[in-house]
C-alpha cells in the first residue's frame, strides 16, 4: 500500500531472537545464591584451607543429620523452637498490629502510643532478658514473651507508617465518591497499609529467629538453640553447622510464605522488579 510507513515491530520479536529458552523459575534463581554458599563451604574444606575441629565439611555435617534424625533429636527439638517461634509471632503481630491501628487511625492514639513506641523501640530487646526472668521466670512463658516483644515494634512500625502514608487524594477521591469512615478504612486505607505490614512480617519474623537463640539460651532443655549449646559443649562442630543450616532454611521458608503473602494479597499492584 502506497505511502505506508513501516512496520511496526513486535515488542516479542527481539525476545524469539534470542532463542526459545524459557526462562528460570524465580523459586530456582533464589536458590542460586545458597548454592553458590554451599560450592565455596565445599570447596574450603575439601581443599583442607581449614581443619576439621575449625569448620566441618558438608558430609560431616550430613552424617550428623542423620545421626540426630535416628535418634529423634532432630525432630524434638525442631518441633519445640517451631511451636515457641509461632507462639511468639502469633502474640508479637497481635499487639504490634493493633497498637499500629490505634496510633495511625487516631491522633490522640498517635500522641499517646507512638512516642511510648519510639522511646522503647531504642532499649534492646536482650537487654530486657534479666528483667524477663525476674517477672515470668525462666520457663517456657519467659521464652515466648521474649519473642514476642522483639516482634512488636518491626509490626508496629511499618504498618504505622503504611497506614499514615497513605496518598491523600485518594482518601478524598473516596469521599466524593460517598464512602464513609468505614468505607474508607476498608476500601482506601487498610489496602494501602498492607504492603507495609508485610514488610514489617518480613522483618518480624528474622527477628522471631534471632531471639530464639538469645531465648534457648536460658534453661532450656530442648530446641535448636539448645543443641547447639551442647554442641558447643561437646566441640561438635558438625553439629553446630546443621544448626546454623537449619535456622538459615527457615528463613528462607518463611521469606517465601511472605512472598507467597505479597503476590495473593498484592495482586492489583504492579511495582518494579528489576532489569
Amino acid at each position: 500500500m502506497l505511502g505506508a510507513g513501516p512496520a511496526l515491530a513486535d515488542p516479542t520479536d527481539g525476545r524469539r531472537s534470542v532463542g526459545n529458552r524459557r526462562p528460570l523459575p524465580g523459586w530456582v534463581r533464589r536458590l542460586a545464591g545458597p548454592a553458590l554458599l554451599f560450592a565455596v563451604w565445599l570447596l574450603v574444606t575439601e581443599a583442607g584451607l581449614v581443619g576439621e575441629r575449625t569448620l566441618a565439611s558438608p558430609g560431616e555435617v550430613i552424617g550428623a543429620a542423620r545421626e540426630l534424625a535416628s535418634s529423634g533429636e532432630l525432630v524434638d527439638n525442631l518441633s519445640v523452637s517451631l511451636v515457641r517461634v509461632a507462639w511468639g509471632l502469633l502474640f508479637g503481630v497481635a499487639i504490634g498490629l493493633v497498637l499500629a491501628v490505634v496510633a495511625g487511625f487516631f491522633r490522640l492514639g498517635e500522641d499517646l502510643v507512638d512516642s511510648s513506641m519510639n522511646f522503647l523501640r531504642t532499649v534492646p530487646v536482650i537487654a530486657l532478658l534479666p528483667l524477663i526472668i525476674v517477672w515470668i521466670g525462666i520457663g517456657e512463658s519467659a521464652k515466648i514473651f521474649l519473642i514476642a516483644v522483639g516482634v512488636i515494634f518491626p509490626i508496629y512500625m511499618n504498618t504505622f507508617a503504611a497506614i499514615r502514608g497513605v496518598d491523600l487524594k485518594l482518601v478524598e477521591a473516596g469521599r466524593s465518591f460517598g464512602l464513609g469512615r468505614l468505607g474508607l478504612i476498608r476500601r482506601v486505607i487498610v489496602p494501602g497499609a498492607v504492603p507495609g505490614f508485610l514488610v514489617g512480617l518480613r522483618w518480624s519474623l528474622g527477628v522471631a529467629w534471632l531471639l530464639l537463640v538469645f531465648a534457648e539460651q536460658v534453661n532450656a532443655e530442648s530446641g535448636i538453640g539448645h543443641l547447639l549449646n551442647s554442641a558447643q559443649a561437646w566441640n561438635r562442630t558438625d553439629i553446630m553447622i546443621l544448626c546454623l543450616i537449619i535456622y538459615g532454611i527457615l528463613g528462607l521458608l518463611c521469606d517465601g510464605i511472605v512472598r507467597v503473602l505479597e503476590r495473593t494479597l498484592l495482586s492489583w499492584r504492579r511495582s518494579f522488579t528489576g532489569t
